[in-house]
């Protein structure tokens, strides 16, 4: 793990994102600034830590960055613009809530669009390379992650509260049972092919 990308850049901004594979609720992205002297080796790619040491790293980074940032783009505007589009979009809402304006942002994956006339690199696997990266998948997925487990108490059926609207066996089967809520991504295939002819 990398802590800064370059040296020469003061104020680096980490962003990634949550969600982007879910049939429910929003696409999440954080935006992550450390001064240049912080060093942490617990932050990592969120994927790769349990829920109770990413709540207990959320906590660190929220009080240790310069300044972080966490952004929402609902379902609905994910089923207008497409996922990738909602993703980008997320991520220039969460730079868009940073008080420290960086001078270089660094993206998890590959895709991404101009923000202002700011520099920046797209890196695959990032959130495993790179601090800042790392620190905004910490923050994109616990925030997320809260947001459902609230939606969770509305409809309880879908089992949000385990599966976060990832397309499980469990979630596949209320959908198939139940019908779709309305916080479901209209435009993804709620269920597989297998189950829609089940249904007809």
């Amino acid at each position: 793990m990398r802590f800064f990308y370059d040296k020469f850049n003061k104020f680096e901004a980490g962003c990634d994102e949550a969600g982007r594979g879910c049939l429910a609720g929003p696409v999440t992205a954080a935006a992550v600034v450390f001064d240049k002297s912080y060093k942490n080796k617990w932050i990592n790619d969120s994927k790769k830590l349990n829920e109770t040491d990413r709540d207990a790293l959320r906590i660190e980074i929220e009080q240790a960055a310069l300044s972080w940032s966490v952004a929402f783009v609902d379902h609905k505007t994910i089923d207008k613009i497409n996922i990738l589009n909602a993703s980008i979009l997320a991520m220039h809402k969460a730079l868009d809530g940073l008080e420290v304006p960086p001078d270089f942002i660094l993206v998890d994956g590959n895709k991404f669009k101009p923000y202002k006339d700011i520099p920046f690199q797209t890196v695959i696997q990032g959130d495993g390379k790179y601090m800042s990266i790392a620190a905004a998948s910490i923050l994109a997925k616990t925030h997320r992650d809260e947001f459902m487990k609230k939606l969770h108490l509305e409809f309880p059926h879908y089992d949000w509260l385990n599966n976060k609207g990832y397309p499980t066996p469990k979630h596949r089967e209320a959908i198939a049972k139940y019908g779709i809520t309305i916080y479901h991504r209209k435009s993804f295939n709620l269920l597989p092919p297998e189950q829609l002819k089940l249904d007809l």
